[in-house]
């Protein structure tokens, strides 16, 4: 494996049915507006067939390091409720999947991520830096956990008010100077360490 390609899972656990996870999981055009924290534009390009299969997807995303990434998806794998799964290109290439296990009444969630980071930033300095880039990963699919959460909690909610009441879902940090001067200071860091 070279030092721009990662392998990474994810596991999660949510209170909700299969088909409820499935549903917000997969309808792309919902993910900016429960999971602002990683996503910040979606837009479907081809609808793909009755099942979905074959819809191509644009997508923007970022973390907590500040960089976007600007990538598309194109699902070849469906087996709902179960699984899905998608070829990836753009600053990433490769694939990724989302797999849906009911266990009663809470669904356990897995996302398994293969890709080859093309983008130029993280492609050259994935040998000094990849820590930070899985970290960055790890990062924003945790607020993709806690906002899953809270997107079912809303919607199977009874009372109106209590609605309105819960939290929104968490962003991602502005890009302002602290949060750049972190990651840069966090880079030389890695950088000089490498170095002895």
């Amino acid at each position: 494996m070279t030092a721009n390609e990662y392998h990474l899972t994810s596991k999660w656990r949510v209170l909700g049915t299969v088909d409820e996870v499935f549903g917000l999981v997969s309808r792309d055009e919902e993910l900016a507006r429960w999971w602002p924290a990683a996503f910040l534009d979606v837009m479907t390009l081809e609808p793909g067939d009755a099942k979905g299969l074959g819809k191509v997807v644009r997508m923007e995303t970022r973390g907590w390091l500040p960089y976007r990434l600007h990538w598309h998806l194109r699902v070849d794998e469906m087996a709902a409720p179960h699984r899905f799964g998608f070829a990836v290109w753009g600053d990433f290439e490769g694939r990724g999947a989302w797999s849906f296990e009911p266990d009663g009444a809470w669904t356990d969630v897995g996302f398994e991520w293969q890709v080859r980071v093309q983008k130029p930033l993280v492609r050259y300095v994935s040998v000094l830096a990849r820590p930070l880039f899985i970290s960055n990963h790890r990062w924003a699919m945790a607020r993709g956990e806690e906002s899953l959460r809270l997107e079912l909690t809303r919607r199977q909610a009874t009372d109106p008010e209590l609605r309105c009441e819960l939290a929104p879902p968490p962003l991602a940090p502005s890009y302002g100077g602290v949060a750049l001067g972190a990651a840069a200071g966090a880079l030389v860091g890695l950088m000089l360490l490498r170095r002895r």
